[in-house]
């Protein structure tokens, strides 16, 4: 197989992982009444979501070592491959700093989603009551941190 083919047998892998989180995530979030069971799912909702993007996101970082370890030396895929495992390492360093920061801020859980291709962030925050000072307070902390602006910011909020 050669290093080519390999890349983009590794890259629609990866596109199907999202795809599949994506789908995952809409299918077991659709229009349910509220109860105590939605309200437990809702709780272990972040354990989970933070369990399955550590999980996909190993996934990646172990194609990307397979990757650097069966190209050459100074091959442009090795270096898309570096390349990548840097920017998404340091995503994930943004993201579980922003999430402590926003729980910092008197928030009960959070999660952020920061896009790889994109500048848009997605922050899940737990807050029964969200208001407009609560969300102007996460629009802050991400400007500040990540200096991403306003409009590619979606707060989500989950009671």
């Amino acid at each position: 197989m050669t290093k080519k083919r390999k890349i983009v047998v590794l890259s629609c892998m990866i596109a199907l992982l999202a795809v599949t989180a994506v789908f995952n995530f809409v299918l077991t979030s659709g229009n349910k009444p509220i109860d105590d069971t939605i309200q437990v799912s809702s709780a272990n909702y972040f354990s989970q979501y933070r369990t399955e993007r550590m999980t996909t996101r190993n996934e990646e970082l172990l194609q990307l070592d397979e990757i650097i370890a069966n190209a050459e030396a100074n091959s442009a895929e090795r270096n898309e491959a570096l390349n990548m495992k840097i920017e998404m390492t340091a995503i994930t360093e943004k993201e579980l700093l922003l999430e402590n920061l926003i729980k910092a801020y008197g928030f009960e859980d959070a999660v952020v989603v920061i896009g790889l291709e994109s500048d848009n962030v997605n922050v899940i925050a737990k807050a029964p009551d969200m208001t407009t000072d609560d969300a102007i307070l996460i629009y802050t902390v991400v400007f500040e941190e990540i200096g991403v602006s306003p409009e590619n910011v979606k707060i989500i909020p989950i009671s």
